[in-house]
This record gives structure tokens, sequence and C-alpha cells, in this order.
């Protein structure tokens, strides 16, 4: 790795708490400057544009929640458990979380009808994610673990639908207990699947 690229992924890694918690609109050139320590000439002499390095900071965190949960996930054999265990990774947020929170729902909701670059990011982090749980749920049939009925597709979108509006709730309000109700919910759908 090159000092250019070097200089890169730290602009990223040190920009994307702050663009997850901030969002796109709300961070500044002053935001970057002080997470990463560099100036203006050294950012924009790696990245065109805030843009560039938004788009940037937002695969970051996304891979970091993708990968913090499949690791809670990859812990456990049956798909059935493999499930259950993202409740349990969204109720209680493992360290290596993005700070900010689930970046998906920072995105989404930022940049739906301002931002159509960040929300072509965020509509294909969701389309991956589901692709993923579809895979799991489809894995579970094949297994015997759910019913032969289980449509793998709604089950997928309506776990992320309801995981992403758990943690809106409870994000609006201050109130963590909705996510739990929320969670707990979910959870017995998906034995409800067996």
């Amino acid at each position: 790795m090159n000092k250019a690229q070097r200089t890169r992924n730290l602009i990223v890694e040190k920009t994307a708490p702050v663009f997850n918690v901030k969002g796109y609109a709300g961070t500044s050139l002053a935001d970057m400057e002080q997470a990463t320590g560099l100036t203006k000439g050294s950012i924009y002499g790696n990245f065109a544009n805030k843009e560039e390095v938004a788009l940037a900071a937002f695969e970051h965190n996304w891979a970091q929640a993708q990968a913090a949960v499949r690791a809670q996930m990859d812990r456990h054999a049956s798909n059935k458990d493999r499930l259950l265990a993202i409740t349990g990774a969204y109720t209680r947020l493992p360290s290596d979380f993005p700070e900010g929170g689930c970046p998906l729902l920072n995105t989404a909701i930022e940049a739906d009808d301002t931002h159509p670059a960040l929300r072509e990011k965020a509509k294909a982090a969701f389309l991956g994610w589901k692709k993923h749980l579809v895979a799991v749920v489809e894995a579970g049939i094949a297994a015997g673990e759910f019913r032969k009925d289980v449509d793998a597709e709604q089950t997928a979108v309506t776990l992320i639908a309801t995981i992403e509006g758990s943690i809106m709730l409870s994000r609006l309000t201050g109130n963590t207990r909705y996510s739990k109700l929320v969670m707990s919910a979910v959870e017995h759908s998906i034995v409800a699947l067996t």
C-alpha cells in the first residue's frame, strides 16, 4: 500500500464516524480536518470533493456494521440461531459496530430526497443485506430447520424493515425499551418459521 492509499484510508476511517453521526449535510470541511488532522488540501488532494469522501465513508461504515453482525451470526451452526443472533446484535450493538448506529438507517433517511448517489449506496447495502438473509433462510429451509412454505424474500425484507424500524423508534424517543420489545417480536417470528 503506497502513501496515497494510506492517506485515503486514514481519511475514510477518521471521517466515517463523523458522517454516520452528523450526516452528509451536517459534516463540514472543518469536521473532516479535525477528525483527520489533515488540511483541506490534503483531504481534497486525495478525494475530488466532500461527496466522494461521504460515499467512501458510507461503504466503510456499512462494511463495519455487516462484519460486526455477521461475526455474531457466524458463532452459530444452525440457520435459525444465526437469524436469532441478529436480534441480539441489534439489541446490544457490538463494540465494533459503527459509532452513531446503523449507517443504513442513517443514510437512507438523509439521502432519500436529497442525495441520489448516497441513496444508491444505501439501496445497494439493503439489497446486499436482503440477499444474505434470503440465503440464510433458504439454507434453513433446505436443512429442514424452517417450514417449506416460508417465503425467504418476504422473511428477509420483513426482518430488515422491523429491525430498522425499531432502531428508528428507539433513537427518536431515546427509549431503548422499544427496540427490546420489537426484537422480542422478531425472535418470535423467527421461531414461527420452524
